[in-house]
């Protein structure tokens, strides 16, 4: 396996937002914006996103699915916590899909103290990669995952012009 994909995988990112705590909060807590946004156009990673089993943006626990484009398989998500006072959120994967066995995340929006006009965001994910992994398919997953965090600052930068 290489180096850089361990079979615990953890990641952590974060940026500051031109937006308020709040205006972001409303966008990234529905996981069918934040999808959105983050797997725009050239950089899709999915299609077909739909709540299922009754899901919706304002129940917990709400599961939702998407298709990866990069191999078709479906992904089975469920927003798992949500805590709207400290605008926090985690969801996590339902069942194991693409040499992903585990998947869980947790983003995050917190005021900017010296500046109301804007928000820091963070993002951490834990995924446990399967033995039986294709690694160049949890590689390009990865790959993706890495760059979602610059595409919610890049998003919020867009708005605020």
């Amino acid at each position: 396996m290489p180096t850089q994909i361990q079979r615990k995988h953890t990641m952590y990112h974060s940026t500051v937002l031109d937006a308020d705590p709040d205006t972001v909060w409303a966008t990234v807590r529905d996981a069918m914006q934040i999808l959105d946004i983050v797997s725009p156009g050239d950089l899709d990673i999915h299609r077909d996103v739909s709540w299922v089993e009754g899901g919706s943006v304002d129940t917990v626990p709400a599961r939702y699915d998407f298709k990866l484009t990069l191999n078709g398989r479906l992904v089975q998500q469920e927003i798992a916590a949500r805590d709207e006072i400290n605008r926090t959120q985690s969801y996590r994967a339902v069942a194991p899909t693409s040499g992903v066995a585990r998947y869980e995340a947790t983003i995050r929006v917190l005021p900017v103290t010296n500046d109301p006009a804007r928000s820091f965001f963070d993002w951490s994910r834990t995924l446990d990669i399967a033995e039986d992994a294709d690694l160049d398919v949890v590689a390009a997953i990865i790959d993706v995952m890495e760059k979602q965090t610059d595409a919610v600052r890049d998003h919020f930068a867009k708005t605020a012009q």
